[in-house]
């Protein structure tokens, strides 16, 4: 954190610039400062420049990491298969990165330090080159400490080589965002001591009574007693919330009221992309109808729908076309519904529309808490030790000795809950969409819009598990953080493999896999949808199948960037095949297999100062 005596200096030596929309990028400005829609030319070349900028959001002033002054940053356009350039200088006293969200890049231009780069060293240069096989809808932002929730981020399209399945009159590039004017290691501190800091939508006596009133007194109770023995509460839906909370669409709070405008009839193309650092929205325009026709970049069968949730890093295009000469509300509302961010789709600038309530918070379940027995299958306890479950009370379903068996480990000072009851929920729309009165969107009703490249059968599986901590804000993979890891995870070259994800915590997780699009099993199609993100459940058991064409080391990891930090991470190592050929067969499966040890003091976190990437090899 640097001073404001040292702010001022560096803006006196001309470091620093002063938000303003002026100074916005001119594809994030709103109609009334010009924008009709992007306009900005493509290139193969580009500067960018890493520093410290003063910003003012919602009439407040903070300081930002920023690319080239802004906030967001610049839009990098370029078209497929051409060579880019990117030369990044770092103006900063400390170490950063760009990494290239999505991008088939070679892994050493992927922009992790300590996975596929060092890193780039304050007050130094480094250049990317690069060329991919794809185009579509991606972002950018740093791999380095928490300077991604300090504002370096930006949008990124690549256009098709050839001619664009999607077509459209216009288009605007919407990036919505979480910004907190405390410094981001000041937030991750106060979790780490008590995770709830931020939840102001604990349950009360009312809703206790309410409760009894419903479902009866005795449920009411039982309700409150798992929930009490689990040391959970029903509403922690997100670690951080609007009570710090600014929520942006291309670095505009609502009260900005960032326009784009229409013409009745046109086809518009919005590509939405959420770069925020912790926080899942659900996206809706009230009263006009969307047409989802891109996710992750790549093009999907085209699905109508009314509202669809976005998890951290993932990305969609949808095209809207309306009818009626009147302004629509854009609305971004996060999750756990404590707050939102608001803008405008109007036949002209100045309109305002008119911004809908908070909806009701959605409060978790015994689904989400893994102990659904009524969804319970023959498979849901395959592999489970009964014996370690003597007269287990299945009221109150003590989850300290429900452990399958393989996974004891799990069960560690880094992992509260094991969900005992593990449900595909690939046809749901997310958390607190389930009954809303209109269309959600599910994964399950995504279809590429081209055949999948690769329709092979998976030949190995892999299973990890999402596991945490609440209590002790401790985030991890099979119960081990990164810093404890003692390898990678191994693919080999060529092959195709299947990962199942299975989330014993009771958040919403988007997972992404660095180098590699996957094709997420929705069902007997080889028109799986393709994506380098995915959003698991509570409880949820998802798979997907991958082929390991991407020699190298890549990141695996939460894209919660606060879980992440605390050690939801491991890496990816794609071995060619002349070395997978050379090593032993229980080393080259799975190297993840290391145990957190039960009868031992927790291992010490990361320093503060950025991640820890010791011990990942």
């Amino acid at each position: 954190m640097f001073t404001r005596r040292s702010l001022l200096r560096t803006a006196a030596a001309g470091g620093v610039l002063a938000a303003s929309t002026s100074l916005l990028p001119a594809w994030a400005r709103s109609a009334n400062a010009g924008n009709t829609g992007i306009f900005e030319t493509r290139g193969n070349a580009f500067d960018l420049t890493i520093g410290h900028s003063a910003v003012k959001i919602a009439g407040r002033s903070g300081h930002a990491i920023t690319i080239n002054g802004t906030l967001p940053g610049p839009l990098i356009r370029f078209r497929e298969g051409e060579k880019v350039t990117l030369k990044v200088n770092n103006t900063l006293d400390e170490d950063t990165s760009i990494h290239w969200h999505g991008l088939l890049v070679p892994f050493h231009m992927d922009g992790v330090p300590g996975v596929s780069f060092p890193g780039i060293k304050p007050k130094s240069t480094f250049t990317y080159e690069f060329a991919v096989p794809q185009s579509g809808t991606y972002w950018y932002h740093s791999h380095s400490g928490l300077q991604e929730q300090l504002g370096h981020y930006g949008p990124l399209i690549i256009d098709p080589a050839g001619a664009d399945p999607v077509e459209a009159d216009r288009e605007y590039v919407l990036v919505l965002s979480d910004w907190t004017f405390e410094h981001p290691h000041k937030v991750f501190a106060r979790l780490k001591k008590d995770a709830a800091v931020y939840n102001f939508q604990q349950r009360t006596v009312g809703d206790f009574l309410k409760d009894a009133r419903e479902d009866g007194l005795g449920t009411a109770l039982a309700d409150r007693t798992s929930w009490g023995a689990m040391r959970m509460s029903p509403t922690d839906i997100s670690d951080v919330t609007a009570s710090v909370y600014t929520y942006l669409i291309n670095g505009h709070a609502t009260r900005d009221n960032w326009t784009a405008i229409f013409n009745s009839g046109e086809r518009i193309r919005l590509r939405i992309i959420n770069a925020s650092a912790m926080t899942i929205f659900n996206f809706r325009i009230p009263g006009l109808p969307m047409t989802v026709v891109a996710a992750d970049g790549l093009n999907v069968q085209p699905v109508e729908t009314d509202e669809f949730q976005i998890g951290v890093a993932e990305t969609y295009d949808v095209i809207v076309s309306p009818t009626r000469a009147r302004p629509f509300a854009l609305v971004a509302e996060s999750i756990d519904r404590s707050g939102q961010v608001v803008a405008t789709l109007a036949p002209e600038a100045g309109l305002v529309a008119t911004a809908p309530l908070l909806r009701e918070p959605p409060v978790l379940t015994h689904r989400d808490m893994g102990m659904d027995m009524a969804s319970m299958d023959h498979g849901s306890m395959a592999g489970m030790d009964h014996s370690a479950m003597p007269g287990m009370d299945h009221g109150a379903m003590d989850m300290a000795v429900s452990v399958p068996q393989g996974h004891e480990h799990r069960m560690g000072a880094g992992v509260d809950n094991v969900a005992m009851v593990q449900v595909s929920r690939i046809d749901e729309p997310g958390l607190g969409l389930e009954s809303v009165p209109h269309r959600a969107l599910r994964y399950s009703q995504l279809r590429s819009l081209t055949p999948n490249p690769d329709t092979r059968a998976p030949g190995r599986e892999i299973e990890i598990h999402l596991t945490g901590n609440m209590e002790r804000y401790m985030w991890s993979f099979d119960g081990v953080k990164l810093s404890e890891v003692t390898g990678p995870i191994i693919f080999h070259e060529g092959e195709r493999l299947r990962v199942t994800l299975v989330n014993d915590t009771m958040m919403t997780h988007p997972i992404h896999l660095h180098g590699m699009f996957f094709d997420l099993v929705v069902g007997d199609t080889d028109h799986k949808p393709r994506k380098h993100t995915v959003t698991v459940k509570p409880a949820e058991r998802l798979s997907f199948d991958v082929t390991a064409d991407h020699v190298g080391d890549w990141a695996f990891h939460c894209h919660l960037l606060f879980h992440m930090h605390a050690g939801m991470m491991q890496v990816v190592s794609v071995l060619p095949r002349s070395a997978a050929a050379g090593m032993d067969a229980p080393h080259r499966d799975h190297m993840t297999s290391s145990t957190l040890p039960t009868d031992e003091p927790p291992p010490k976190e990361a320093p503060m100062t950025g991640m820890s990437h010791e011990g990942h090899r």
